[in-house]
C-alpha cells in the first residue's frame, strides 16, 4: 500500500513537472534567452518536489514533521538558487551551453529545444522521487538521519550560496577581467557550486534511509543525488561550459584544469613555473 501511494504520487508529480517545462519551453522561444530554462527548472523543481512532499498519502498524522522538514528545505534551494539564476538571466544574453545547441540544431532548433526541454523533466524524476521518498519515510518523529540530512543540506546551500558570492565579486574586480577565478572555493574546485548543489540532494536522500530496513524503498532516494552527479559532472553541466571556457580562454584555462579538482573539492595540485591564475 505504501509503495503503490508513493508510486501515484511520483507519477502525478512527474506529470506536473513535464508542464513547468512546457512553460519553459514557451518562455524561451518568446524571450530567445534561454537563460531562463534554468530558472524555470530550479523554481518548478523545488515547488513540486515541495508538493510531492506535502502530499497528504495517510501515513501517520498530516503533516508529519518530517514532511515539512522536506518541504521547507527543498524549498529553500529552489528561492536560493533560483533567484541567482534569475538575476543573472536578467542582466546577461543567451546561456552559452544553449545558444551552441541552437547552431548546432539550424531550422530544427524550436522543436529539438522542446524535445530536449522534456527530457530534463524526465531526467529531474530522480529528484522529485528523492524529496518524495524522504518527506514521506514512515517514521514516527525526527532521528539521526533527519539531522544529518539536515546539516548536509545546509552545507550544500551555504558553499553554493558562498561560491556565487566568491565568483560575482571576482567578476566585479575590473583588473581581473579576462581571466579566471580560482578565489576560495573556486581553487579547490573547478565547479563548487555544483559540488554543492549534488551536496544539498545528497542530504535530502539521507533522510530517507532506514538502516533497519523496514522502509527499503527509500534506498531509491540515492538515485536522486546520482542522476544529479550524471548531469552536472558528464552532460548538462561541467562538458559544455568547459567547452566554452576553453574556447574563451584558452591556455589559461587549461592550466586552471591542470591544477583544480573538476568536481569534488580537493587542494590544488602543483604545476609548474609557467602556470598562470585565471
Amino acid at each position: 500500500m505504501l509503495e503503490l501511494s508513493l508510486l501515484v504520487a511520483l507519477v502525478v508529480a512527474a506529470v506536473a513537472f513535464s508542464m513547468v517545462m512546457s512553460v519553459a519551453t514557451v518562455i524561451e522561444r518568446r524571450t530567445g534567452n534561454a537563460g531562463w530554462v534554468d530558472t524555470i527548472w530550479t523554481f518548478g523543481l523545488g515547488a513540486v518536489c515541495a508538493g510531492a512532499a506535502l502530499a497528504p498519502l495517510g501515513f501517520e498524522g498530516w503533516p508529519a514533521a518530517r514532511q515539512l522538514l522536506v518541504a521547507v528545505l527543498v524549498a529553500t534551494w529552489a528561492v536560493r538558487l533560483g533567484s541567482h539564476i534569475a538575476k543573472r538571466s536578467a542582466g546577461a544574453g543567451d546561456d552559452p551551453r544553449y545558444a551552441a545547441l541552437r547552431q548546432q540544431w539550424g531550422r530544427d532548433a524550436p522543436r529539438k529545444m522542446a524535445i530536449f526541454l522534456q527530457m530534463q523533466a524526465l531526467v529531474s524524476i530522480p529528484m522529485i522521487a528523492t524529496a518524495l521518498l524522504a518527506a514521506h519515510r514512515p517514521a514516527p518523529g525526527l532521528g539521526l538521519s533527519d539531522l544529518v540530512g539536515l546539516a548536509l543540506v545546509v552545507a550544500g546551500i551555504a558553499g553554493e550560496g558562498l561560491s556565487d558570492r566568491q565568483l560575482r565579486a571576482f567578476r566585479a574586480e575590473k583588473a581581473e577581467k579576462g581571466r579566471i577565478c580560482d578565489a576560495g572555493f573556486w581553487g579547490w574546485s573547478r565547479h563548487p557550486n555544483y559540488f554543492f548543489e549534488w551536496l544539498t540532494w545528497v542530504g535530502i536522500a539521507v533522510i530517507a534511509l532506514d538502516v533497519s530496513g523496514s522502509y527499503w524503498v527509500g534506498w531509491l532516494a540515492l538515485g536522486g543525488p546520482a542522476c544529479m552527479y550524471w548531469l552536472l559532472a558528464h552532460v548538462s553541466g561541467i562538458p559544455p561550459l568547459e567547452d566554452h571556457m576553453l574556447a574563451r580562454h584558452g591556455a589559461a584555462f587549461r592550466a586552471y584544469q591542470a591544477r583544480t579538482s573538476a568536481f569534488f573539492p580537493l587542494p590544488p595540485r602543483s604545476t609548474t613555473a609557467t602556470d598562470h591564475p585565471r
